[in-house]
């Protein structure tokens, strides 16, 4: 598996509009522990992933959020 860095997590994080309290909160772990990974600690195999689906899930949300402000789902 390929740890993330200090820098690909905050540009992840970024790109998933999260700060690190928020991230911690949303996965159930102290803020201070985020804020170790990729200096004292390794980032955690599954941030990667996770971060990756969250920032997919974010983008298919607008989409269809999108879609209804449209009224395309009422014309199918």
């Amino acid at each position: 598996m390929e740890h993330l860095n200090q820098r690909e997590l905050k540009v992840l994080l970024s790109k998933a509009n999260l700060s690190k309290k928020e991230f911690a909160k949303m996965v159930g772990i102290s803020q201070q522990s985020v804020n170790n990974w990729g200096s004292s600690k390794n980032v955690p195999y599954w941030v990667k992933s996770y971060l990756q689906n969250y920032i997919k899930l974010k983008q298919y949300e607008d989409i269809r959020e999108k879609i209804e402000e449209l009224g395309i789902f009422n014309q199918i």
